[in-house]
């Protein structure tokens, strides 16, 4: 009688549960992969699909066509509801339907959420960006912003209406800000009769008082120039108190109070992890930090549990970010310790995190650093283009994600501007009027 092969789940199908998943997929191990999705979504380019530069489709290919070679990996769809770690069992809802799934080695890389800092209400009006649906909700606000401008009957609100507030000045927040206003000055010339576009105000805030806080301080200042140079607002060091329909409102660095009218706001501050977070502490000695992160030994494992590794924007290891590049190294380390483990090597190393810092700002401007190695501009840009090609699945996305971009940097086209009120409403209205029993999503 053969001897069963090592189990190994896998909760999330993102960049560290994908680069998981691939480095396991020749090791004698059965792997289950547990989704709330059926798609692996390339987060760092989300914000090009709320700005009309890709489709979604382009960075979220199905989970099942990514690891059709994968020939020891299966795929389960649904929540996952708890882990009940002493039995060593993930409990799966899907649509209903409960099951319960054994492991042997457990890997946890459900991701995070967009935290509001204690002000969840602020999400009704302020939108994040974290899922396809947020992007196309933003997609449906900023070109729905346009058409209402051009409105006779918004003839007194149309300032209100061309004026982007974007909160959170780190990477997404500043790259939402540029593509913004790249779109105001090039893409939408002549394109309405009633306003001129390049006339809209991009205002990025954040209670921090600089842009791009995990980036070299130069490599700050070259950001904050390049935004201001292409009429974006700074407002730095302010605290956003308040959100509604019509605008937010602020307290500014002296602590006098302010407002600003926009009818287009953009969340961009802050991440909440996973709610398996807190699943995990109540069952073992790991505490959670504010953000929901769990503490977890240098091998990513969890403290008093080394079959369970937590990786990604759930772990709290050395003060690592939680960006794409964490994910991916540290779900690979994480799967090649269990393929250590089972061959009886030599297991225990430290998880090393190699830093890739990147962030675009616009067309032609970008920034790149790893250790002392510092870049800006045109030759920044072009190394974005690469490592963001490189990292994205599947050839056939590759090759719909240059098409749209030459399009779009190239020339002036932006050929994803398809909203529709679906997008713009739905998530709204659900939250303006919640269910009587919603049932908990932990992933």
């Amino acid at each position: 009688m053969s001897e069963e092969k090592h189990r190994v789940v896998i909760i999330g199908a993102g960049f560290g549960g994908l680069f998981a998943a691939r480095a396991l997929r020749r090791a004698q191990v059965d792997v289950t992969v547990v989704d709330r999705t059926n798609h692996h979504l390339f987060q760092p380019l989300l914000y090009q699909v709320a700005t009309g530069v890709l489709s979604e489709g382009d960075i979220a290919p199905p989970i099942r066509d990514v690891i059709r070679r994968f020939k020891n990996t299966r795929v389960i769809l649904g929540d996952v509801q708890h882990i009940a770690l002493r039995e060593r069992e993930v409990w799966v809802d899907t649509l209903g339907r409960r099951s319960r799934i054994p492991y042997d080695s457990l890997i946890v890389a459900a991701g995070a959420g967009q935290s509001y800092f204690g002000h969840d209400e602020f999400a009704v009006h302020a939108p994040g960006m974290k899922t396809i649906d947020d992007a196309l909700e933003l997609r449906g606000r900023i070109f729905g912003a346009f058409e209402m401008a051009e409105l006779d009957s918004e003839f007194e609100r149309r300032d209100e209406w061309l004026t982007f507030a974007v909160i959170g000045a780190g990477p997404t927040g500043v790259e939402l800000a540029g593509q913004i206003a790249e779109l105001t000055r090039r893409a939408l010339k002549r394109n309405y009769r009633s306003f001129n576009p390049e006339t809209s105000r991009i205002i990025l805030i954040d209670a921090v008082d600089t842009v791009l806080p995990p980036f070299p301080k130069p490599l700050q200042r070259r950001a904050r120039r390049d935004l201001e140079r292409l009429g974006v607002e700074m407002r730095l060091g302010t605290r956003v108190t308040g959100v509604d329909p019509e605008g937010l409102d602020l307290e500014n660095p002296d602590s006098t109070s302010g407002r600003i009218q926009a009818r287009t706001k953009i969340w961009a501050a802050g991440v909440q992890a996973s709610a398996l977070g807190a699943i995990l502490a109540e069952q073992s000695d790991a505490k959670l930090d504010r953000a929901g992160r769990v503490p977890v030994e240098p091998d990513c494992s969890l403290p008093g549990f080394p079959e369970v590794f937590v990786v990604g924007d759930m772990m709290l290891l050395d003060g690592l970010p939680g960006v794409a590049e964490v994910a991916m190294q540290s779900g690979r380390h994480a799967a090649r310790t269990i393929v250590r483990r089972i061959n009886s090597a030599d297991a225990a190393r430290p998880f090393r995190y190699r830093d890739l810092g990147t962030a675009t700002i616009a067309r032609f401007r970008a920034l790149v650093y790893r250790g002392r190695l510092h870049a800006a501009g045109l030759p920044a840009w072009v190394i974005w283009l690469v490592v963001h090609l490189a990292f994205l699945v599947g050839f056939t996305n590759r090759i719909g994600v240059v098409a749209n971009w030459t399009t779009a940097f190239l020339g002036r086209n932006r050929r994803q501007r398809a909203i529709t009120k679906q997008q713009v409403f739905a998530r709204q209205q659900r939250l303006e009027q919640p269910e009587a029993s919603p049932t908990a999503r932990a992933t």
